[in-house]
Formats: C-alpha cells, structure tokens, sequence
C-alpha cells in the first residue's frame, strides 16, 4: 500500500496552517437516496469491521452503488465521509462497515469492490478488515532521543497502534541495560546500531533492512535521508519533528524558543518527501506554554522553566507521532493534491 505516492481520499472542511482537509462524517448525499438503499440493516452479530477507500471521477450514484454492494452481502454502513473538490470533479470517499465474514469471504469482498473499481473508472478501491488482515509492518528509525521511540513500543506493546514492528535502526549506540534495549530483547525485536558520518549515512544498509515493511516511522531521526534513499525505498515515511519550525532551526531550537519566550509550542507529523520538512502535513497538535494563559495575549505566569517546556514539547510530539501511525493504518490520512492530505 502506497498512500503518498497513489493519492486516494477526501473531506469537508480545511485548515491552511496545516495544508490538510478534515473530513467530518456526512450524511449519505440526496442525490444517491432515490435508490431505496438503507445500511440500517439488523445488526451484525459478532461481525468484523471493515474499511473502504475509493477515488474515482465524480458521478452520480457512486455512494449509493457502494452502499448496495455492502448491503447486498448482509453487512451493516456505519459512515461514509465523502469529498468532492470544489474545482475539480474527483469523487473521494471512506467507509466504515461490519460485516459476517460467513456471509461475505474476504476474497469475494475483494472481487465485489473491484467490480466497482471498474464500474467507475476509479484509479484507487482499497479494501482493509483490520480483524483479518495482516497488521502493518513498520521499521522505525531513531537517533539519540528516546521519547517518540519509547511512546511507539509501548503504543504497539499495548495495542494502540495496529502494526508490526520489524526493527529500529539508530545511529546512536545505546547500552545493553537501557530501557529501550531490554524492551526490545524482551519481545524479539531487532536492534540496528548503524553510526553515520557525513560522507556515510549507511542508507544501502538501511534499505536492506527495511525492504520488508509497509512503511517507515522517524521518531526523532537527526538524518537526513537522500532523495535516492527515498526513491530506493518507494513507500511512505513518517516523520515528527517540533512544531516551532521554521522559527527556530539549528541547535537546541527548544533553547531558542525558551529564550523568546513563545506562547505556543507545537508538533507537526508529515510525509517525508526531498523537500526537507517540507511534506505533506498529516497532524499537528498545540499547546500553551506558561509564559501566558490561553487567551490572554501572553499576559500572565511565567511558571515554565526550560525542564518543564522541553517536557511539554516532547509530550506533544509522542501524541502526534502516535496519531499519526494510527490514522494512516486506518485509512484516515490520504494525499489530496501535491503538498495537502485530506484527513478523515
């Protein structure tokens, strides 16, 4: 699966900060409700929950003929998000279904889809049951900074992110009594000390070891990856860095941002792309700092000192980072034109 590289989805409103579109869940469109169709079938006992996303030329009857293939097959609609933009007739759309496996195999569901694909003319129909399909498997490369990477293990540890870790890779050497080592030796996961220098970034290395994964995870990797890593690689990378970029770039920007005393720290989660920080937008999250209350202007306590700051920032970014992860394995982040994604 190539989300970055194959654009596929949608929404309804945007936020320019972030060069994204949020979707927000849409009643099924009047102009497909002439078809008679309903999703509020009986209830599914037991069923499994299942995903579809859908790019296609802009039609009439689209959700309607989706709506009838799930109905059809016995499974229940829970939502549809839909997004059609404004200067371009693109039909974008998510749903959200359960269903009885039974009644409706994995492989038929896939042909059933596909019939549909072709009905339409559509370049992108993704089919995933998060309770049947292999879970994604990811790489994860970290340097000497451990929040973002610790916040990762225990977020696949305890099953809040849907994936398979195949192995971190760092070019900072840890101990064999470190936390994140005996983390990692407890539950089989491979460690990769790989140190780089300027002439050397060992990026041959790496593409040998993540050739198996689905896509890549940064968390807080100080490298920069070439162009032709990235070309090597072909799928999509996921990075986090501090949302005080661009303001404060170079060394401990957390520093500089402490010393002008900003009112806002934030995080920002994006596809990696040659451009540095430059890809497109899949989450940002804020906070206040203590220099000022919210919504005073920045007049206020000034309680924070750099300790509890930099807490604050690294704090955000392990939320963002793990959103992130989540939302692109459950086909909520989706590209939407060149540097915009379209998140539902």
């Amino acid at each position: 699966m190539l989300f970055l590289r194959r654009a596929i989805s949608s929404s309804n409103y945007s936020y320019s900060a972030s060069c994204a579109v949020r979707a927000s869940p849409v009643v099924v469109p009047s102009r497909c409700s002439s078809s008679g169709l309903s999703s509020s079938s009986p209830g599914v006992v037991d069923g499994k929950l299942g995903i579809h996303v859908f790019r296609c030329p802009d039609a009439v009857g689209i959700v309607a003929k989706i709506t009838e293939c799930i109905a059809s097959r016995g499974g229940n609609l829970h939502g549809v998000d839909v997004f059609v933009p404004e200067d371009k007739p693109i039909f974008y759309a998510r749903s959200e279904f359960v269903f009885d496996p039974a009644s409706w195999p994995r492989e038929v569901m896939d042909i059933d889809f596909l019939h549909i694909k072709k009905l339409f003319n559509a370049d992108q129909s993704l089919v995933r049951v998060p309770g049947m399909d292999p879970k994604f498997k990811i790489a994860i490369l970290a340097s000497k900074q451990d929040h973002c990477l610790i916040d990762v293990l225990h977020g696949w540890q305890d099953g809040r992110l849907p994936v398979q870790i195949n192995c971190v890779i760092s070019n900072h050497k840890r101990a064999p009594n470190t936390h994140v080592i005996r983390f990692l030796e407890r539950n089989g996961v491979p460690y990769h000390y790989l140190p780089t220098t300027p002439g050397n970034k060992r990026e041959d290395e790496i593409l040998d070891l993540i050739g198996d994964s689905d896509f890549l995870v940064l968390a807080r990797y100080m490298q920069i990856l070439s162009g032709r890593f990235l070309r090597c690689y072909g799928k999509d990378i996921i990075n986090i860095h501090h949302g005080l970029l661009p303001s404060f770039k170079g060394g401990n920007p957390s520093r500089q941002a402490y010393d002008a005393g900003v009112k806002l720290i934030g995080a920002t989660s994006h596809f990696v792309t040659e451009e540095l920080d430059e890809g497109p937008i899949i989450e940002q999250m804020m906070s206040d700092t203590d220099f000022g209350l919210s919504g005073t202007g920045g007049a206020g306590f000034h309680r924070d000192n750099l300790r509890s700051f930099v807490q604050k920032s690294e704090n955000l970014e392990k939320q963002c980072l793990a959103k992130a992860i989540r939302s692109y394995c459950e086909l909520r982040v989706l590209p939407y034109e060149v540097k915009k994604t379209v998140v539902f």
